[in-house]
């Protein structure tokens, strides 16, 4: 079986790289991004079967981010998992509005990032 690929979107490169190295080691085949704009130019390299996303970000945010995918019919079911350091209930409301699938509040733990993962891919 082949692996399953993930977008990670985030402005952090040291919270970036904590993500892809907890996939990655996990199994996961990873692809990376800086913000919103930079997801949506490396969508079309090939295939995700998720996105995790941050919500605060230059250029365009999670939310944003989620719309635009969310818009266009090849993204309508992908799986969009938040990993924020928000926890307000409005912020939350907001992305699940948009279309999100789940949210995890950071600093995550290897195991809730991985079970959350596994649960929403459904492997």
């Amino acid at each position: 079986m082949k692996a399953r690929r993930i977008l990670t979107v985030e402005d952090s490169t040291s919270m970036r790289e904590m993500i892809s190295f907890t996939l990655t080691e996990a199994g996961y085949q990873v692809m990376e991004a800086k913000d919103g704009r930079d997801a949506l130019a490396r969508l079309p390299e090939g295939e995700v079967d998720m996105v995790i996303t941050d919500l605060n970000m230059p250029n365009m945010n999670g939310i944003e981010l989620t719309r635009t995918l969310r818009s266009d019919p090849a993204f309508k079911f992908l799986p969009i998992l938040f990993l924020t350091t928000e926890s307000q209930v409005q912020k939350k409301q907001d992305a699940r509005e948009a279309g999100a699938t789940g949210w995890i509040v950071k600093p995550f733990k290897r195991e809730q990032l991985l079970s959350v993962v596994k649960k929403v891919l459904g492997c």
